[in-house]
């Protein structure tokens, strides 16, 4: 399995045009991520004829898709060929062709999810594991299996909520160091908007509270005191500037955090808040098909890690998540297509194909299935989100919330609701049935996949 990884990774470094087209890379639950110095010496066609690739996105980055689990050890062997590389960085040139595709191909919007992306694909991993231990910790208790008071209940919960707790300081970390600045102070700038100590502030009459303005007033402040730390530290002499650069960006920050940051941070959370829920109160049904059918367009581009701050805050300001139900019956709609399409074919590659993805996609990590069956097929991918928008459609009907945040599939039964969970697996199973009957009366034929022909 190592020399298959090995030879996986080389062969991506080949497409790539070798290591030193290699600016940079890192890897998410499914996808290896690489900026190339020049994007003209890629062949990304290439890289989709790779044994064990899904599928690519070209973007920024190129995003190299390989299924969770395979991704870590492809992306292992990818740095010990990069490390063992004596190639340099052409990074002049990197910049020049960075610069002029954001210039060409990105708009505002985009490269601003992309940014928030950035900053919270990296928690994701931590989310996933402390909102599962939330979850399945509740649904013990309400089931009555544990007492709510007994010590492994305490410590259960201890374990999982931990993360929610101090998440604004993580988040305040990787805000500041994605946009230039130092990840302590960072963090510094999450801790300013979550301290308990301000509880007994009040300002121009009004009492300052832990936490008020969310992960939006920390993004807030964690980007302002990037900026603040490179401003000074232009006018600072380089002998004083580990004492003067972060104390000041500090001090200002602080200062423009309470005054400023947190009341429109509060006020930013609020009508994000009120307005998704006020579009399920009165779209209901109809809102769930349109959010639930259109997610999948948003996971072909990696923009929906974008997402992650309003779910977060859903569940800081009502304490559930009703949106998180409604996105994951888009990876639902996909496993139906997937059965549809290998019921009918008789093309042994492609079922292959539908063979190893299928677990993972019931698990809630859909793009093995979207880049490797439904969007190359074409069609399936369509019906794919019209079996998705069924799904939402039925969670929004009935109102179904998480307690956390996590992956979506089968998986997330485990933090919804306890009430709601037979009514959660009940829409699960409505959108595989949904995304199976379109895709398979409407959305495949076999002439559709002379790609896969041995």
């Amino acid at each position: 399995m190592t020399n298959e990884n090995k030879m996986i990774a080389q062969q991506i470094s080949d497409c790539l045009g070798g290591p030193d087209n290699v600016e940079s890379f890192t890897h998410c639950m499914t996808r290896l991520r690489v900026t190339p110095v020049d994007h003209e010496r890629v062949n990304t066609e290439a890289i989709k004829k790779i044994d064990g690739v899904f599928g690519v996105v070209e973007e920024e980055t190129i995003q190299v898709i390989l299924g969770p689990g395979k991704v870590n050890k492809v992306a292992e062997e990818f740095s010990k060929i990069m490390d063992a590389s004596d190639g340099k960085m052409l990074r002049d040139r990197a910049a020049a062709v960075k610069a002029e595709l954001k210039e060409k191909n990105a708009t505002p919007f985009k490269l601003f999810l992309r940014k928030i992306s950035s900053i919270f694909i990296p928690l994701i991993p931590a989310l996933v594991a402390s909102g599962l231990i939330t979850g399945i910790s509740k649904a013990i208790i309400q089931a009555g299996w544990l007492a709510a008071d007994s010590q492994t209940a305490l410590l259960l919960t201890a374990i999982g909520s931990g993360l929610f707790a101090y998440l604004g300081i993580l988040v305040g970390l990787n805000a500041a160091k994605e946009f230039g600045g130092s990840p302590a102070l960072g963090a510094l700038a999450g801790i300013l908007v979550i301290n308990p100590a301000i509880e007994g502030v009040t300002l121009f009459g009004e009492a300052l509270v832990p936490g008020r303005g969310g992960l939006i007033g920390i993004l807030f402040a964690a980007i302002f005191i990037a900026y603040v730390e490179r401003w000074i530290r232009k006018g600072v002499p380089q002998s004083l500037d580990i004492i003067v650069t972060p104390t000041i960006a500090l001090l200002i920050t602080g200062i423009v955090t309470y005054v400023i940051f947190m009341p429109i941070g509060g006020f930013i959370s609020d009508a994000i808040t009120n307005g998704l829920l006020a579009v399920l109160d009165i779209g209901g049904i109809v809102a769930g098909f349109v959010l639930g059918a259109t997610f999948l367009p948003l996971v072909v581009t990696g923009l929906h890690q974008g997402l992650t701050p309003i779910h977060l805050e859903l569940l800081n300001s009502i304490g559930d998540d009703p949106l998180l139900p409604i996105l994951a019956m888009g990876g639902a709609g996909q496993v139906g297509a997937a059965f549809a399409i290998y019921m009918k074919t008789k093309k042994k590659r492609l079922k292959r194909a539908i063979g190893g993805s299928l677990p993972s996609g019931m698990l809630g990590i859909g793009e093995p299935l979207i880049f490797g069956v439904t969007l190359p097929l074409g069609r399936p991918f369509l019906t794919a989100c019209l079996g998705a928008g069924i799904g939402g459609a039925f969670q929004a009907y009935f109102n179904i919330a998480t307690s956390a945040i996590g992956v979506s599939g089968l998986p997330l039964s485990f933090i919804v609701l306890p009430h709601q969970i037979l009514l959660y697996l009940a829409g699960l199973v409505i959108a595989y049935a949904a995304g199976f009957a379109f895709t398979y009366l409407f959305g495949f034929k076999d002439e559709m996949a002379k790609e896969f022909d041995e």
